[in-house]
């Protein structure tokens, strides 16, 4: 019997798991201890909801990536067998075609070879016989000039069956018919069982789809159940701490409902392009098509900073690393030096806008949560991605850690992504680089 696999956790996944629970806890602490006082039931349902915001959500994300993306593996692998049997079932009709034709008793690999060695050493196949008989002066000059014939018959037989052990085709047609009938059935099972494999997958990744559906539901619930009761939190701590767990739980579903229209948008069945013809969705063109609305969603408040207008989406002209214009970006307000931990991301966003001659605030906080903090130092913050700008993921966004989130700078913009450089992803003080995709999905600060 085969051995069965086994499949473990690496030890960078126990870790992270560990640190991820460590936080969790620690932060449930430090929102318990901020609704202290605070009646035991409504004290659980901003906790619930902070920690279906922060942890079971970004987990769940992760999970219908990871299922997304074994569905789509699955599913070239099934594509892939597909294409393997059709080119054998056409092996098959071509071959049944050369029977009907000729038999399948001919030997096609001697044939190709004898009819190359008459065209090298004749020049034609009906110059042979008649340069023997009229070239020999006596009868000697005939048989011998006939032994050569035949020894060159001799050599193409040889060759043939060389070339016929070495392409696998020493069988007659009927042989290799049977032969390529036997590939097929074994193609037909590997496409059958990979095709299943795809489909049950696919089931598998829109279970996992469901179920991130089901836990933003009953946070739209909670949320909205919470709302409610915000008349109940008489301590300014209190009434604090249930505002920012709204006002997460709200980011949460504009950040889904900005990622839906931009997937609509991306799947708008024609574009028009420049001369005024029309193609279909998905080939390469300069612009990417846009939803018929705005598709920036309303930026939420914090209870220290009143609701921004909104503020147009062109973007300022790039920074350059030589101190050039800031084009608009960066402030002095509040930057008194790099006061982040070293070697974290804080710090070398801090560290790398500064090169570009970029002001930043010295205490924005946690990765996650500059994008809320920045504004109050006058800093813009919006959905449009701009060289120098500080990316500010959200916790469990992209890999960002729960409940710290993250931060990056961004290091260029393309017609659909952004390449940014970031620290302490591989370890601190280490500077690493990643391109992201459909970047008006993210937070970003100028």
């Amino acid at each position: 019997m085969p051995v069965q696999v086994a499949h473990a956790d690496t030890y960078s996944d126990l870790v992270n798991a560990q640190n991820s629970q460590q936080a969790s806890a620690q932060r449930e602490s430090e929102l318990r201890s901020q609704l202290a006082g605070v009646s035991s039931d409504l004290a659980d349902t901003i906790v619930q909801l902070d920690d279906l915001t922060n942890n079971k959500i970004p987990a769940a994300q992760q999970k219908v990536s990871q299922a997304n993306a074994a569905a789509a593996a699955a599913k070239s692998e099934a594509d892939n067998a597909a294409e393997r049997l059709k080119a054998a079932q056409k092996d098959k009709s071509d071959l049944e075609a050369k029977i009907k034709q000729t038999g399948e008793d001919y030997d096609d690999a001697h044939a190709a070879v004898a009819q190359m060695a008459r065209e090298s050493m004749h020049g034609s196949d009906t110059s042979d016989v008649m340069s023997v008989m009229t070239g020999a002066t006596d009868t000697k000059e005939f048989i011998q000039s006939m032994q050569s014939r035949d020894a060159l018959s001799r050599n193409e037989a040889n060759a043939a069956s060389d070339a016929a052990d070495d392409l696998s085709t020493s069988m007659n047609r009927g042989e290799r018919l049977k032969a390529i009938e036997q590939k097929i059935a074994k193609l037909k099972a590997d496409a059958d069982t990979k095709s299943a494999a795809a489909q049950s997958a696919a089931e598998s990744a829109q279970q996992e789809r469901d179920a991130l559906n089901k836990l933003r539901t009953d946070g739209e619930n909670q949320r909205t159940a919470l709302e409610g009761r915000k008349s109940e939190l008489s301590d300014a701590a209190a009434q604090e701490a249930a505002q920012q767990v709204i006002l997460q739980s709200q980011l949460d579903s504009l950040n889904e409902q900005w990622a839906a229209e931009q997937e609509a948008a991306a799947q708008q069945v024609q574009q028009v392009t420049p001369q005024g013809t029309t193609r279909p969705a998905g080939t390469t063109t300069t612009t990417p098509a846009q939803p018929s609305t705005p598709s920036q969603p309303a930026q939420p408040v914090t209870p220290s900073q009143p609701a921004q207008p909104s503020t147009p989406s062109q973007p300022s002209r790039p920074v350059t690393p030589s101190g050039g214009s800031s084009g608009g970006q960066g402030t002095s307000n509040g930057d008194y030096g790099n006061a982040y931990a070293a070697g974290q991301c804080t710090w070398w966003a801090y560290e790398r806008r500064k090169q570009m001659g970029i002001g930043t605030p010295s205490y924005l906080g946690n990765g996650g949560d500059w994008w809320r903090n920045a504004p109050s130092y006058g800093l813009r913050t919006d959905h449009t991605p701009q060289v120098g700008a500080a990316l500010s993921f959200l916790p469990g966004q992209e890999g960002a850690s729960s409940p710290w989130g993250h931060v990056a700078v961004v290091e260029s913009v393309g017609s659909n992504s952004i390449t940014i450089s970031e620290s302490n992803v591989a370890g601190l003080y280490t500077i690493t680089y990643r391109t992201l995709y459909n970047p008006g999905r993210f937070w970003y600060v100028h």
